[in-house]
This record gives structure tokens, sequence and C-alpha cells, in this order.
């Protein structure tokens, strides 16, 4: 089996390009979803979660989201412990789904790809890309953030050029080529 990994900045569309893959039959792994449900259900991941953070950042054993990001927001240090906890649950997460799957090809997409060191479970990475002033806009129309508040968020990720120096292939998500084409020619080439 083939495990690739689909990443991009945000409002790239990488999620876009996931959801196609899902509509065609293909198992996509979204890290962002997985590890919420981990630190909700995972008995381990909660208590190195309330070792580090304190009691409060659940409720009724719930993560309070929220809460946990007012300790780690603007704290680099913190960010880094969370991400030391979390990363290696879901990659662990990852590689068993992966390994259960029946498909000759599955995708796993996160925005971190290279930080959580997921890349070193895939066979290839996908990156999506598109201009920044349309991943602003999209950005902005999904989130209410104001364009400075998106820069700076784009500005905190890893740069597209950075990504494509590591990545495989290349998804232009400009609005001009047909993403579904460019899916599909990808599809036959890794087949």
């Amino acid at each position: 089996m083939k495990r690739i990994g689909i990443t991009g900045g945000i409002g790239s569309g990488k999620s876009v390009v996931s959801n196609l893959l899902r509509v065609m039959g293909y198992p996509v792994y979204d890290t962002d979803s997985e590890a919420r449900r981990l630190m909700n259900t995972s008995t381990e991941l909660k208590r190195q979660i309330v070792e580090a953070f304190g009691p409060d950042v659940y409720a009724g054993g719930v993560l309070d989201r929220p809460r946990l990001a007012s300790l780690v927001f603007g704290n680099p240090e913190q960010i880094a412990r969370l991400n030391a906890i979390v990363h290696p649950a879901v990659r662990h997460d990852f590689d068993r789904w992966s390994r259960s799957c029946r498909a000759d090809i599955c995708f796993v997409e996160s925005a971190i790809l290279y930080e959580s060191h997921l890349d070193r479970l895939v066979d290839e990475v996908w990156l999506v890309t598109a201009p920044e002033a349309l991943r602003i806009e999209r950005v902005q129309q999904r989130s209410g953030l104001t364009p400075d508040e998106v820069r700076r968020r784009i500005a905190s990720q890893m740069s597209d050029e950075e990504r494509g120096r590591r990545a495989t292939r290349l998804i232009c998500n400009d609005g001009r080529e047909s993403l579904i084409a460019t899916v599909l020619s990808l599809l036959g080439a890794v087949r």
C-alpha cells in the first residue's frame, strides 16, 4: 500500500483535495480531527496533557480547548510541550490506521506534515498551493478573520517554498486549472 501526505498552508485548499479524494473512494486521515478525537478518548494522552497543563484543561472528561489554547497561545515552550505529547500519538494512530486500510493508496492530510514528522511515514507528499491573496480571501470567508490576522497565520507556518523543496508533487489550486483533472493525473502517476 502507498501512503501519501497532503499538505499546504492555511487557505491553500488541502481539505478540498482531501474531500475530492474521499468522494473518489480513497481513505483520508485528517490529522486535525483525529488529534481532537485522541485528546478526548486516549487515556494515556489525557493523562499526559493533564500532567503537563493541569486538570482544568478537561471538563467532564472532555478537553476544554479554549482553556488549553489560553495556556499555550503565544508561548513557544508550551506549544512545543503540547506538540511533543500530541504529535507522537497522532503519528502512531495514523500508522495503525493506514496499516488497517484495504485500499492500494491512502492519504494523510496535515498542515504540519513536516513539523510533526508525519512525512517520515509516507511514500510521497502532495503540496497544495495557492496565491496568498486567494488564500487570505478563502480564510476570511470561512472564519471571519481580518486580512492581517490571516497574514500572521500564514507567516507563522512553514513557507510553501520550504515545503516545495521537500514535496514530491505540486497541486496549484488557483482556480485556473481543473483541480479534478490535476488530482486524477497525480493518481495515475502513483499507480
